[in-house]
């Protein structure tokens, strides 16, 4: 026969005075089951136990009152979203699935250079990430530069975000990662690119020596859930399946084909996120063909990266930059700007949002 497995609680201890005034609150105004009480005749300690939380509330316990914060998807089934328990304890009512705030974007012309050797910091799962964009256009977008110096498993866990839009785009090496009905292990390489869907499952696997990724979501604040219940992969294939009206894309580099780009004297390869997200975003990778005139755009964000090669920026009332591989800007609408001095070897990582919107050529 096995053994049997010990049985386990945790309990929150909360001070009280009385617990003749607390307990009409706990259990009425919020709904809490009486789990324990005594002693009979003079009772000092009651436990209770409700929506996740198993409390202890006791006389002359040494500790604060605290903040209990209660998530759900009836916030008008209690009387105020602020409480006060008479003990002191403060009660919080919160929407379990909050709508997603995109905030508005506050434009700015950025340039990250590499050379100017902004810090790298210790991120989830152990990865390494470098921002690209510090001011976060007021908190519309996160750009990261993400690398894992020594390859191997990745001690990450099936995982998902919710945002709006989620790049990660391969620059160097390969990583394995599962993702949520999509079959079995995808290897991204060097040039390809996954679309994330808000709130698809996934977990990253094992990485190549050097791996480096782009990585951008929007909004810049976002949260990333643990699931614990869900194994990867998954037994179905769902190519068609959509998340929030997005569909997951694995695009591959190699071999695409390219073809004459928004800005003259320039060709890309489209990724197929802007049919893949319905319009919500734009991916190219984009190489010189020839001299370029000066333009602008009218779209909310347009994100650069320089995977290879130099170039010369220019800008309206700014100062030129000259740019190489690992700088990225970000161009605000309506401002112009200008591509000069490529070389043959210049590669750009181009992200917009949303995917379409004009370019017009001065």
């Amino acid at each position: 026969m096995g053994e049997t497995m010990p049985e386990i609680r945790a309990e929150m201890r909360l001070p009280t005075q009385q617990l003749r005034d607390d307990l009409p609150f706990f259990t009425g105004v919020l709904g809490m089951r009486l789990d324990m009480i005594y002693p009979a005749d003079d009772p000092e300690v009651a436990v209770l136990s409700g929506h996740g939380l198993r409390l202890r509330i006791q006389k002359g316990a040494v500790e604060a009152p605290g903040t209990i914060r209660i998530l759900t998807d009836d916030v008008g089934a209690f009387p105020a979203r602020r409480l006060t328990a008479p003990n002191g304890t403060r009660v919080e009512i919160e929407a379990l699935n909050p709508p997603l705030v995109l905030p508005a974007t506050d434009h700015a012309f950025v340039v990250r250079r590499l050379a100017d050797q902004a810090p790298w910091v210790i991120g989830r799962a152990g990865m390494q990430y470098r921002d690209l964009v510090p001011s976060r256009l007021g908190g519309a977008i996160i750009a990261s530069h993400i690398r894992i110096p020594d390859g191997g498993p990745v001690p990450d866990m099936v995982h998902f975000h919710k945002v709006g839009f989620q790049l990660i785009f391969c620059v160097k090496g390969w990583v394995d990662v599962v993702y949520e009905d999509q079959g079995g292990i995808l290897r991204l390489h060097a040039g390809d690119c996954f679309i994330q869907p808000p709130e698809i499952r996934h977990r990253v696997l094992e990485a190549s020596d050097g791996i480096e990724v782009i990585e951008i979501g929007v909004p810049a604040e976002h949260v990333t859930e643990i699931d614990h219940d869900l194994r990867l992969p998954t037994p179905y294939l769902r190519p068609d399946r959509e998340w929030q009206g997005q569909r997951f894309v694995h695009n591959k580099g190699a071999n695409a084909a390219f073809h004459p780009f928004r800005i003259p004297g320039f060709e890309a390869r489209d990724t197929t996120i802007n049919a893949g997200t319905k319009g919500v975003a734009s991916v190219m990778v984009v190489r010189p063909t020839g001299p370029a005139p000066a333009t602008k755009h009218d779209t909310d964000i347009l994100f650069t990266y320089v995977m290879s090669g130099q170039m010369t920026l220019t800008g309206a009332g700014k100062p030129s930059y000259r740019l190489t591989m690992g700088d990225a800007f970000v161009v605000p609408p309506g401002m112009a700007t200008q591509y000069i001095d490529t070389t043959p070897d210049l590669q750009l990582l181009e992200v917009t949002l949303p995917g379409d919107f004009t370019t017009t050529v001065l």
